[in-house]
């Protein structure tokens, strides 16, 4: 039950440090532009398009050791230990793409109050 409890923090845990990297990483870039005069919903949507990859290495806690864990799990035979570490990449990657849609949402409002 331990192990179980354990597996549902780790997702969760993956999936809002996947996302809240988008969102801060975007924040962040947009006040950023805003001081050097540039558009700054322009500026966050470049970013959160180009660092979703970045966001999963993070709430992955790095990709040296998921890749150890995946060897360890090839080459002695744990299919668990592969499939835990696929469904971390799966909602890692899924909370991303979640950041990555908040940002486009605020793009799209930011336009429509614009017009």
């Amino acid at each position: 039950m331990d192990d179980l409890a354990n597996f549902t923090s780790n997702i969760i845990y993956n999936f809002f440090i996947a996302f809240g990297v988008i969102v801060g990483a975007c924040l962040f870039a947009g006040l950023g532009a805003l001081i050097n005069d540039h558009p700054p919903l322009k500026c966050m949507f470049g970013i959160a398009s180009s660092i979703k990859i970045w966001a999963v290495a993070v709430a992955l806690g790095g990709t040296f050791s998921t890749f150890e864990i995946l060897e360890k799990g090839l080459f002695k035979g744990e299919v668990r230990t592969i499939i835990k570490q696929a469904v971390y990449v799966t909602v890692a990657v899924i909370g991303a793409n979640m950041g990555y849609a908040f940002i486009r949402l605020i793009q799209r409002c930011g336009e429509a109050l614009i017009k």
